[in-house]
This record gives C-alpha cells, sequence and structure tokens, in this order.
C-alpha cells in the first residue's frame, strides 16, 4: 500500500535515534541476543497450555524481579506484571506478549538447536515475545534513558484458544488507564497489525424428549435433525468480502454408539465467526439466532407431537476494531521498519491481544507477525536466530517513541 509517514513522526525518530544512549542500547541489544535466546529456550521448557500458565508466569515474574522492575507481582488473573517507572509526566503505555502456548503438558520433549535454528513447540508463539519483552528491559537499564512516563511489563494469560484472548481484556478491565499498548507476538521484525478481527465462538445445544428410533418414531421431533437443518441454513449465508467476514461450523455432536437405535434427546453444534466489523458481526450473530429458531419451529411443525427447543452459549467473545492508519502509533511503526531498512507487512485484521486494547479506544498495535513461516501451532515449529535481535530494537524504539524520553524527546501521542 502507498504510504506516507508524516514529518513530525519521521522528525521525532530521527532525534530519538540521534542521541548517544539510544545508540549505546540499540547496540547492546545485539550483543544480548545469545542471553535473550537461553532465556527463550528455558522459558519454552516450561510449558504452558491456555488455563495452566501460572509456573511460566511465576517464572517470568522472577525474570521482571530481577531486571529491577518496581513491583513485580502475579495479579489476580496471574498475569506476570511489573513496572518501568518514568518520570511521572509521560503516557502510561502497556508493553505485553501472552504466557501460554497451543500444546498440552508433554509436547515439549527437548529443544533443540542446530544450524541457527531452535526447534520446539512454542518456541516463538509466544516464548520470543515474553524475551523480546525482557531484552528490551534490559536496553534500558543498560542505557540509563529515563522515560517521561511508566511502561507496565505484562506476561498475560488465555490468549490461545478457548481462552479468547480472554486475559488482556480482563487485565484492561482491571487497568483502564493506559495510553497506549504494544503486543508482541511472534519474532518477525517488519508485521504490522493495526486493526481487531471481531471473533465468536459459539454453542448451540438442541433439546427434545428423545426415545427410541424405531419404537417412537413419530411421537416426536428429533432435536438431532433440528441441529442439522440449523447447520444447512448456516452453509447457506452470503457474507461480504469486505469488511473480510467468514463463519464455520466446526463441531457436530449427538448420541454415542450405546445408544445407535435412540432418537437423541440433546445435539449440539459449535462454530466460530469473524469479521473486521463489529457491525458485520453482529449480523452473523442475529442471522445464526435466527437459523436456530427456524429449524426448531420447522422440526416441531414437521411431528407436531412435542416442541425442540435451543439455548446458545457464547464460548469465545472478541470485539472487532480498527484505528486510523496514520494514527500515530502506526505512523511510528513504519518509521522504525522503514528505518530498520524493511519494507513494513501490513496485515489486514488479526485476532492478537491488541484487540482489546482497540475495541476500547486505545491506540494499540501487535508486532512480531510477519511472513516468515515458523510453523506455529504445530509440533515442528522452529525459530530463525538471524537477526533476531531486530524485532526487540522495533519494539525499544516503539516503547521509546510513546513514552517519551525525559527532559530530550516528547511522546508521540502528545505532538
Amino acid at each position: 500500500m502507498s504510504y506516507e509517514v508524516s514529518g513530525k513522526v519521521k522528525d521525532l525518530l530521527a532525534k530519538i535515534v540521534a542521541l548517544d544512549e539510544v545508540q549505546n542500547a540499540l547496540k547492546f541489544i545485539e550483543e544480548d541476543a545469545q542471553n535473550t535466546l537461553e532465556e527463550q529456550i528455558a522459558l519454552c521448557k516450561i510449558e504452558a497450555p491456555t488455563f495452566q500458565e501460572a509456573e511460566r508466569a511465576e517464572a517470568y515474574k522472577k525474570i521482571l524481579e530481577g531486571l529491577g522492575l518496581s513491583n513485580p507481582h502475579l495479579d489476580r488473573l496471574g498475569n506476570a506484571v511489573a513496572t518501568m517507572k518514568g518520570a511521572g509526566n509521560g503516557p502510561k503505555v502497556l508493553n505485553e506478549a501472552h504466557l501460554d502456548t497451543v500444546f498440552p503438558i508433554g509436547s515439549v520433549k527437548e529443544v533443540k538447536v542446530e544450524d541457527g535454528t531452535v526447534h520446539a513447540p512454542g518456541i516463538v508463539d509466544d516464548t520470543r515475545g515474553l524475551v523480546v519483552a525482557t531484552s528490551t528491559v534490559r536496553a534500558f537499564n543498560h542505557s540509563g534513558i529515563k522515560t517521561k512516563g511508566d511502561i507496565v511489563f505484562a506476561g498475560i494469560v488465555e490468549e490461545e484458544g478457548m481462552g479468547g484472548l480472554g486475559g488482556m481484556r480482563k487485565y484492561l478491565d482491571d487497568n483502564p488507564d493506559f495510553e497506549a499498548s504494544i503486543s508482541i507476538d511472534g519474532s518477525d521484525p517488519y508485521g504490522i497489525i493495526y486493526e481487531a478481527t471481531g471473533m465468536r465462538t459459539c454453542e448451540v445445544n438442541f433439546y427434545g424428549i428423545g426415545g427410541h428410533a424405531y419404537g417412537a418414531f413419530g411421537k416426536m421431533a428429533n432435536p438431532l435433525h433440528a441441529a442439522s437443518r440449523a447447520v444447512a441454513k448456516i452453509a447457506d449465508f452470503k457474507v461480504p468480502d469486505e469488511p473480510k467476514t467468514t463463519f464455520c461450523v466446526s463441531n457436530f455432536h449427538a448420541g454415542n454408539d450405546a445408544g445407535i437405535h435412540a432418537i437423541v434427546p440433546k445435539a449440539t453444534i459449535k462454530f466460530n465467526y469473524r469479521s473486521n466489523s463489529m457491525d458485520e458481526l453482529n449480523k452473523l450473530t442475529t442471522m445464526i439466532d435466527k437459523a436456530c429458531k427456524e429449524a426448531c419451529d420447522e422440526e416441531t411443525a414437521r411431528w407436531g407431537m412435542d416442541t425442540i427447543t435451543y439455548d446458545m452459549k457464547y464460548l469465545v467473545d472478541v470485539p472487532a476494531g480498527t484505528q486510523d492508519t496514520h494514527a500515530p502509533i502506526v505512523e511510528s511503526l513504519v518509521a522504525i521498519i522503514e528505518h530498520m531498512k524493511y519494507e513494513p507487512f501490513w496485515i489486514r485484521g488479526g485476532s492478537t491481544n491488541a484487540n482489546n486494547a482497540i475495541a476500547k479506544g486505545i491506540p494499540a498495535v501487535c508486532i512480531g507477525i510477519g511472513k516468515t513461516d515458523n510453523k506455529v501451532h504445530t509440533l515442528d515449529e522452529v525459530f530463525y536466530t538471524k537477526n533476531a535481535h531486530h524485532l526487540v530494537q522495533v519494539n525499544f524504539l516503539l516503547a521509546l517513541m510513546l513514552v517519551g524520553i525525559e527532559g530530550k524527546t516528547e511522546s508521540v501521542l502528545k505532538l
């Protein structure tokens, strides 16, 4: 896409990178790469499936504590949190990565390092994000830079799967005073996510009387047939290409082999639908509810003997949202990526921890997701060590742009 960063943002970045202490910090980040990798490997060995992040959270809290940050603690949700205090006259900025991975306990048999690559489930998503943040803290400590505002560093729970980005949502509910947020998710230095794809995962249960497949035939409606009618209706939905909107019936269950000759008393469907527009997401919610009601009514009318009912439960509910492509945080990220001689890689939409910040109107981006095939969410996940420190440098510079340097630069949010 054609994009031009404003002069004021370019000038601010130029002023920051011209500072000796910033150059020293950037050099330190490169020198810190091996230490960061060792920390990454150690954390990867502490497996952390969604809802089972406690051990890794405790380990991460100890790392933050060792870095001399203020008030390192586990909050009520299990997030590991600590603050780098500023002078008190700048924005409060969140710098976070998620603690959980998609793999069950026992998946990480070993962490294998060979030829500049590291092999292990979860080595990138999002163990790398966690250590990008800690290397950033070490760079601040090394440089002696005093920021204007506070930077809160956090390892957040419940991002993946059925966590549904819920850890970040609840954390922001508890801490509504952030003025900007950087989410780190991955290892690439040139990806830009500035939009939030809304997502809902829903379970619908259909209920009837249940009975013998032969003896009760014609005497009752079948909830499994009602569920099938609903799925057929959902399959015929038309959704827009722009804003991108999707739907998928992903699970269908009723009965068991022991009751193979029975009319089931209950049938369940689960489905996931997404959109980059809250309006479209809400439209789909209405359409799905209507399809389920019609399916129950049609199955009930077909037999006229009893009534099929249904209920709907949302397992995941992530808001959609966007912000101007020329919001200061977005322009700052583009300017930094270009300064580092990369071409920005724009990602439309996305389901990341940035979603909840964006939906709340907090300037936010997610960095780290790019074009590299790290085979994330597979047992063959791989991390490439070459120039891996570049993402740390991006994170460090973006934090400086947002929070300001005491006595030297203002926050980009205040320009």
